[in-house]
């Protein structure tokens, strides 16, 4: 019982904690266009259509090495969230299409509110394991 009550504490404080994060006030952190954690890669994204609350959209992404070779054969992962609120994405987006050129089609983008969204791509490739981070206010 002890064990329990120590376990809810702890999670209990990690989502209080959470809400209380900020986003980033640097207006860079919002660009469409970010370098990985260790530098390893440089991503961009264009919505495919305009990101309307609700609904899916599809994104173009390019995600090239930081000496700007193209990465055609990574393996991709998209994941976020609002950290705000401790939740992440509502869907499971994906790659659906490679276009060549270090150009990609993402699938199943969906925001269910309003406010401040993270979207992470997790690139492994030739050059290792990195994770590209785009921050959205909506």
């Amino acid at each position: 019982m002890k064990r329990i009550a120590i376990a809810l504490a702890l999670a209990l404080n990690f989502a209080g904690c959470m809400m209380f994060m900020k986003p980033p006030a640097a207006p860079e952190a919002y660009e469409r266009t970010q370098t990985s954690a260790a530098q390893l890669y440089r991503a961009s994204f264009t919505p495919a259509e305009s990101i309307k609350v609700g609904k899916l959209h599809k994104w173009h992404i390019q995600i090239l090495t930081a000496d700007g070779t193209p990465v055609d054969s990574a393996r991709v992962i998209i994941d976020g969230g609002m950290p705000q609120h401790g939740h992440g994405l509502p869907t499971k987006p994906r790659i659906t299409a490679h276009l060549g050129d270090g150009r990609h089609v993402v699938e199943g983008m969906k925001f269910n509110m309003n406010g401040w969204w993270v979207v992470k791509l997790l690139v492994s490739g030739e050059r290792g394991s990195d994770v590209v981070t785009f921050n959205l206010k909506l």
